[in-house]
């Protein structure tokens, strides 16, 4: 019998990634370069640990939401600010591709740490900067959190319903955004460094991220002096657009930001009649007249269990989703299919369910090698790997660096 090939190495494969960030955006980041194989190697001060670690709920002490941030990263204890930890840092520069950190501008340079050093350790190093504010400007040296950029960009503005306060996220959202792009822009820089050999430094700043994904609302206001005002669960651009409650007591969201969708909700609620009228013919237009549409879609829907509109809907070809929470994810038959929702084997905690790699790729794939690891559990073994002695791991811990 011929043996099977083995199966082909995950596309970042000989990526060194050194995580120095605490908390979630930095650290998202190098969570998604090592689910496709970048060898992350996190770096944690011996006794101030990567906040994350205890936040939220824990199992037998263990952080849970640590297991998800920390995984497929190898766990090692330095103090940066020690002249010993430094010199190791250097070290473990000379032989990485990307650094990733998140502290206040000036806290590297004062450990003289800052890009100067690193680059003169390794030319080809990308150092990502995520701070608050970025690295300049008035605000720059400002404690920043995502909270303060979900406030600062107009999200929380438009959030919520017309006569409430404005709306922060009960999630980390500007964090997970500027995440998702810092491991875009990792990956930007180091294409830059395939076409020229230099190394560079990414400054990205949480109250970026978030204002590109709110649209052209920067753009309205330039041309039109347009602000958008909060308008709960409808939109501006297009009605029906809001949750309504079944009669089971569930809730469905339903979209129309098609012409033909929204024709087919009609049909479907049984006022067709609507579709006639002059004002149906755009979704703006539509969108003026949202309480005479969501009275059509809400009386249907709250004559019908939940079951029954999701059936009728897809029948019709129309666009709906349940308003599900947590319980539902862990069930729906569509994420399963995706395998969305995957088991872990965890030696601490056994079998973990938790969000699987980010998209799927055909011929490369990513896979989660393990979750989050104890607090510096692979110090020795890469430090050892870096060429450190055991004499000087023994000297680095009388010092304090580990």
């Amino acid at each position: 019998m011929t043996q099977a090939p083995p199966p082909p190495a995950p596309p970042l494969t000989g990526l060194r990634v050194l995580d120095l960030a605490t908390l979630f955006a930095g650290p998202l980041a190098a969570t998604l370069l090592g689910d496709f194989g970048a060898d992350v190697i996190k770096v944690e001060h011996p006794t101030r640990p990567d906040p994350s670690r205890g936040h939220g709920p824990s199992k037998d002490g263990v952080g849970l939401w640590w297991k998800l941030l920390g995984r497929n990263k190898r766990t090692i204890t330095l103090d940066l600010s020690r002249p010993g930890g430094r010199a190791i840092l250097l070290r473990l520069a000379a032989g990485a591709d990307v650094i990733i950190e998140n502290f206040r501008p000036g806290t590297l340079e004062k450990w003289d740490l800052g890009w100067p050093e690193l680059s003169a350790a390794n030319p080809r190093l990308v150092l990502a900067r995520v701070t608050g504010f970025g690295q300049f400007g008035p605000y720059a040296r400002r404690p920043g959190f995502g909270t303060l950029a979900e406030a600062m960009s107009g999200f929380a503005a438009i959030t919520g319903e017309p006569d409430a306060p404005p709306t922060l996220p009960p999630f980390g959202l500007a964090d997970s955004i500027a995440g998702l792009a810092t491991a875009y822009a990792v990956l930007t820089a180091l294409a830059g460094r395939d076409r020229t050999g230099a190394g560079q430094v990414v400054d990205l700043a949480l109250i970026e991220p978030i204002l590109t994904v709110l649209g052209p609302h920067p753009l309205w206001y330039d041309q039109l002096g347009h602000v958008q005002p909060r308008t709960g669960n409808r939109s501006q651009n297009n009605a029906p657009r809001n949750t309504y409650r079944t009669a089971d007591g569930t809730w469905v969201a339903v979209s129309t930001s098609a012409q033909s969708v929204a024709e087919r909700v009609m049909h479907l609620v049984g006022r067709p009649e609507l579709i006639d009228e002059p004002w149906f013919a755009t979704g703006a237009d539509r969108a003026r007249h949202t309480d005479v549409l969501d009275e059509a879609v809400g009386a249907w829907i709250a004559r019908h269990t939940r079951a029954d509109v999701l059936a009728a809907f897809e029948k019709a070809e129309a666009a709906v989703a349940p308003v599900q929470d947590v319980t539902d994810v862990m069930t729906d038959p569509q994420y399963a299919a995706l395998d969305t929702i995957t088991t872990v084997d965890d030696p601490e905690l056994g079998p973990l369910r938790m969000q699987n790699v980010l998209f799927r790729l055909s011929g490369t794939p990513g896979a989660i090698r393990w979750a989050g690891r104890p607090h510096g559990a692979d110090t020795e073994a890469v430090l050892t790997e870096a060429g450190v002695t055991p004499d000087e791991l023994a000297a680095l811990r009388a010092e304090g660096a580990l």
